[in-house]
């Protein structure tokens, strides 16, 4: 009797099955569509939405004591009938700013250095999106995100000035020069923090050197000034080492052209003239770490 050979019981035990593989024919979206869903994920994820609630409570609160003091300082204006408000609308952001360096700190190595640390740089660049597509999603979305945290409490501050019957046109000329000061901040700080945190994957190490350029420029450009003012008398140093700080750039240009009140020693702040460079400054910055993103991605997603 014949004795069935293994290779044959194999042979007869092996079957292909059609398990359905289909080609997409469905509508191809492309980059356009592929932008705006990384930008409204990006802006989601700056305030902890669609992520855990440990990843909600930072945002969420330093959102929260970020409008607190305007709230105060409404209902002291309405209870006293005071004749303005307590602080210009440009003046908010320059006395909130640690909040708004710790928020930047926090949420721009968010953005970047988790791609950077699980490798899906490479698999956004597969499809249609390109690397200037993901810079201008991820730098638009940490804007907008700090944009919303530096203007509603401007908001606040405005229907409040509304409610307590302060003259309408001068608080909506605050309300309005406010907004653009607060969306230049907005805009260089996001810059900054994401040229930061996009050179290391680890956050940690990235919430840290966002922190540190940002505290220690300020902290350098202010003890000068002071330094100049108070014992040298030197205006004109103190005003041009508002250059090589964030906040104090900001300070000057808003100073320059849109009627704020400077904080540097004594209040020398720089003229319209000397504003021009300072805005050119500002924007070339701004520009400057779209640049090194776009450059710094490219490698990347080799």
């Amino acid at each position: 009797m014949a004795v069935e050979q293994p290779a044959a019981r194999e042979a007869e035990q092996t079957r292909i099955h059609n398990i359905g593989y289909r080609a997409y024919d469905g509508p191809r979206l492309g980059r356009a569509y592929a932008r705006r869903s990384l930008y409204s994920q990006s802006l989601r994820g700056a305030y902890g939405l669609g992520r855990s609630v440990k990843s909600k409570v930072l945002p969420m609160l330093l959102f929260v004591v970020m409008c607190a003091p305007a709230l105060i300082m409404v209902a002291v204006a309405v209870a006293t009938k005071a004749k303005d408000l307590p602080v210009p609308y440009t003046r908010y952001a320059i006395i909130m700013q640690a909040l708004i360096g710790l928020y930047v700190a926090s949420q721009a190595p968010q953005s970047v250095s988790r791609d950077l640390r699980f490798k899906t740089v490479p698999l956004y660049f597969s499809r249609p999106i390109e690397t200037a597509d993901y810079v201008r999603a991820k730098f638009a979305a940490l804007a907008s995100a700090m944009f919303l945290l530096t203007s509603t409490p401007l908001l606040v501050l405005y229907v409040g000035a509304l409610l307590a019957k302060l003259d309408f046109a001068h608080q909506t000329k605050g309300f309005a020069e406010g907004l653009v000061s607060v969306a230049l901040l907005s805009l260089l700080f996001s810059g900054i923090g994401l040229v930061i945190a996009a050179t290391t994957p680890r956050r940690g190490f990235g919430i840290a050197a966002v922190i540190a350029v940002l505290v220690i420029s300020y902290g350098a450009v202010s003890t000068i000034q002071a330094i100049a003012v108070v014992h040298s008398g030197n205006s004109n140093t103190a005003l041009w080492m508002g250059l090589f700080s964030p906040i104090t750039l900001i300070d000057g240009v808003q100073t320059a052209f849109l009627g704020a009140v400077s904080s540097y020693p004594g209040g020398h702040g720089p003229s319209a003239a000397q504003g021009v460079v300072f805005l050119l400054v500002l924007l070339g910055l701004i520009a400057g770490s779209y640049g090194l993103l776009v450059r710094r991605y490219r490698k990347a997603g080799l």
